[in-house]
C-alpha cells in the first residue's frame, strides 16, 4: 500500500498493533525496564555498550541492535543495581530449560549459567536458533522434550553442559518478485510484520 499508493495507513496500523512500545495498552515496557535495570548490573559507560553490542552483533546480528536500544535505559538508570538472586538450590524438582545458541536477546551463555546454577536441571539447545521462546513454534524436536516433561516430569540428562540438542528449523524462503507481486499489498505487509521467526 505504501510502495504503490503512498498509503501509510497499513504501516501505522501495523506499528500500533505490533511495534509500538506498550502496544498492548499496559505499562509492560516500564515494568520490563524497571526489573531489567534494577536486577542486573549494566555498564554505565556507553562506549562499553557499543563494544559489547558489536561483539553480540558479530555472533547474532538479527536482534543485536534492536535489543541494545530496547535495554538502553539501563545505561542511565537513576538507581543502583541489586545483587543477583542466588537461585542455586537442591529443592527444585527436575527443571527443563530451553536455549537457542544464536539468540542475541537472551544469549546462550546465560542459559548455560542458569543450567549450572539450578542443580538437577536439564538444558535443551536449539543449535543455530536465533530467537527465544523457542518451544511451541513448530520445532518437533524441541516440542517432544517439552511434551514429555509436561506429561511425566522427565528430562533428558547427558552429564555434559547440554543435555539434548535440536536443529533449528530452516530459515524461511523469501517470496520471489513474481510471487510477491501477485500477493495483495496489504496482506503481504501484514504477513511480513506478523511473522515471528
Amino acid at each position: 500500500a505504501y510502495v504503490n499508493d503512498k498509503n501509510t495507513d497499513p504501516l501505522v496500523e501495523a506499528y500500533d498493533n505490533f511495534g509500538a512500545v506498550d502496544a498492548s495498552g499496559d505499562n509492560g515496557y516500564s515494568v520490563y525496564t524497571s526489573v531489567q535495570c534494577r536486577d542486573t548490573s549494566w555498564p554505565r559507560d556507553w562506549n562499553q555498550w557499543r563494544k559489547d553490542n558489536w561483539a553480540v552483533y558479530a555472533k547474532a546480528p538479527f536482534m543485536a541492535w534492536n535489543n541494545a536500544w530496547y535495554n538502553a535505559p539501563c545505561a542511565f538508570w537513576p538507581t543502583h543495581s541489586l545483587r543477583p538472586v542466588d537461585i542455586s538450590n537442591d529443592a527444585l524438582p527436575p527443571t527443563l530449560l530451553f536455549q537457542a545458541t544464536n539468540d542475541a536477546a537472551t544469549p546462550y551463555e546465560g542459559g548455560v549459567t542458569v543450567h549450572r546454577q539450578l542443580r538437577g536441571s536439564s538444558l535443551v539447545v536449539e543449535q543455530g536458533g536465533g530467537n527465544h521462546g523457542i518451544t511451541l513454534s513448530g520445532n518437533d524436536c524441541l516440542d517432544k522434550y517439552l511434551a514429555t516433561y509436561l506429561a511425566d516430569g522427565k528430562v533428558p540428562h547427558s552429564g555434559g553442559v547440554v543435555d539434548a540438542v535440536c536443529k533449528k528449523l530452516p530459515d524461511p524462503e523469501p517470496l520471489t518478485t513474481k510471487a510477491a507481486s501477485t500477493t495483495s499489498s496489504g496482506s503481504a505487509l501484514h504477513g511480513l510484520l506478523g511473522f515471528r521467526g
